[in-house]
Parts: C-alpha cells; structure tokens; sequence
C-alpha cells in the first residue's frame, strides 16, 4: 500500500475550507498523459494555485496504475522545480469512481481523494455505498466526493441520456448519513462537448445552488461538467479537417459567479481535450509532412497551458491562493 503524504500530495479538507472561505474554485484539471501533466503543473505554479489532478478510471486503466503513481510523484517534484523548491498543494483524485472496488484500489495505490459516483443508485442505495468508501477512506486520511443528481453527456465511461437536478431537500440527510467531506451536485451543467444545442441559452440553477447552501452552509460543493467549449477552438478543429457540429458549453460568467459561493471544485475536462486538439490539427494541416510527436504535441502542450492559465484567473479565482495557508 502506498501513502499519498509520501508521495508528496494533499487531500482536499483544509484546501475546500479556504476556497469556501475565499470566494474561490480550486481547479480540478483531468489528465491522461505526460504533455497534459506538464501543462496542467506549469499553469498551476505560474498562476500560484492549487491543484486537483483528476484521474478517471478509464485514464487510470489507459497510463497503469503503477505508472500513474510515479506521475503523481513526479508532478510534486516537478512543481518544486519550477518553483524554487516550493511546491504548491496538488491532491491526487478519482473521478467518477464506479463502486468501492476501484475507490480501494486507488487509495491503495496513493490516491488522497476519490469519489465515489452512486448518483445512478436509489437514494437509499446511494448513501449504503458512499458510507462503505468513506469509512475506508477515512481511517486512511483520504476524502471523499459524493453525488446527488444526475448529469446529462457522455464522457468517458459516465454516461446519461436525461439530467435530473439535485433535490436540496435531500442533501442534508445524504451528507449526515455518508459522512462526505464533498457533494457534487447537478445545477444545469453537463459532461462533454456536446452539452447544448445551438439557439439554447443554457444557465446554472443558480437558485439549486443557493437553497443546497442554505441546507448545509458552508459544505463544499463540487461542479462537473463544467467545459464552456471556447468557439474559438472549435473553429480551429473544424478548419483544420474536424468535425465538431453545434458544440457549446457553460458560459464563464455563470461559472465564475457559481465560484464565488461554496462551490469551491470545478471540473474541466472537455476543453483541454478541445485545446489540444486544436493545436494538433492546425500543426497538421499546416505541416502534413511532420512525423516528430514533440513538434505537435509541444504545441498542444502550450495551448492547454495557456487555457488553463486564464480559466485561474478569470474563472475559478484560483490564482494567488496555493500558500493561503502561510
């Protein structure tokens, strides 16, 4: 078994406790591969914020668990690099855990937070298995994100055809019963890139996420699906041979205010993918005879860099906040 602290990581209670408290979103960054990690750790430590890598397990299965875990120890180290010695806090977690197997496992394995996705379950069914994992978890030191609603989209392996919206009349009774340090709730956004139709004017339930907080004042509060699909980058990927029609997202302004309340974990996946994307699409068409994958994944590299930096600091108000502690 290894230990996250011996890795270098840190799991998410006291870093939510100052989000909330700041009136900020602590990024939750996916990643599948070493060019994603090195973006992902470089925006973070140009932008002084702190960090969730997020891991689902399709990811995990497509990297190896043992490889992934190096990775993590690796990004800590990478951090302290690139920042004179000082590292900013970086938690290792489980996105979309399916069932206790896979949440034991990444804890085994370094994990210092995993959640655990019963949102398909009854209600009952729900808090039986989010209780298993958070007794496990605990008595390692590891936290724990729940999931109340269910979010329409596909991405990786979640998928839902119908969005159903957090009761708050529910989160209450599910976060004294499981023992949670986290709840993701479902407001209105939605997994992947295809989340609206063109002419929608999509919005967060704003007033889902005040009368949650009413509820439970001052409880963390995680968003996923939370990609706006720049258009920007979707006309590259279209200009560039892609075919990505009618793909729209989460507006940055209603991501931004939501950041402000106790959501203070936002996921974003689906636009990294996108940036990425773009920027090898472009170096192809631009230069089809180009074979060498550091001339179009180094671009791609810098291209998610960039995007993440400006999601810190105009979306999530997360740059400036990695030493709030000191």
């Amino acid at each position: 078994m290894v230990n996250y602290k011996d890795l270098g990581l840190v799991n998410t209670r006291e870093l939510f406790k100052k989000a909330v408290k700041g009136g900020y979103a602590i990024p939750a960054y996916n990643f599948n591969n070493m060019e994603q990690l090195q973006a992902i750790i470089q925006a973070c430590v140009e932008t002084e914020s702190p960090l969730i890598l997020q891991v689902s397990k399709g990811a995990r299965q497509y990297a190896n668990q043992t490889l992934l875990r190096y990775m993590a120890q690796g990004a800590v180290e990478y951090a302290k690099e690139i920042n004179n010695g000082k590292a900013i806090p970086i938690v290792l977690h489980l996105d979309h855990g399916p069932d206790f197997e896979t949440c034991k496992s990444c804890i085994d394995y370094g994990f210092s937070s995993v959640m655990i996705d019963g949102s398909h379950l009854s209600f009952e069914e729900n808090i039986a298995l989010t209780k298993k994992v958070v007794e496990y978890a605990h008595a390692h030191d590891v936290t724990v994100e729940g999931e109340l609603g269910v979010l329409a989209g596909i991405e990786d392996d979640v998928k839902a055809e119908k969005h159903t919206y957090t009761e708050p009349d529910e989160v209450e009774a599910f976060v004294k019963a499981t023992g949670v340090d986290s709840l993701a709730i479902a407001i209105g956004t939605s997994h992947g890139a295809y989340k609206f139709k063109p002419g929608d004017d999509p919005k967060i339930r704003l007033d889902i996420l005040a009368e949650i907080e009413k509820r439970i004042p001052g409880f963390p509060i995680v968003l996923h699906g939370s990609s706006s699909v720049p258009q920007d980058l979707v006309k590259i990927i279209n200009e560039n041979g892609g075919k990505l029609k009618d793909a729209i997202g989460i507006g940055e302004d209603q991501l931004r205010e939501a950041a402000k309340s106790a959501v203070c974990k936002i996921n974003i996946d689906s636009d990294g993918r996108l940036a990425m994307t773009a920027a090898i699409r472009k170096v192809f068409n631009d230069k089809p005879e180009e074979f060498d994958p550091r001339k179009y994944l180094g671009p791609a590299r810098e291209s998610l860099k960039a995007l993440y930096i400006r999601k810190n600091k105009e979306v999530l108000g997360s740059a400036g906040h990695a030493f709030d502690a000191e």
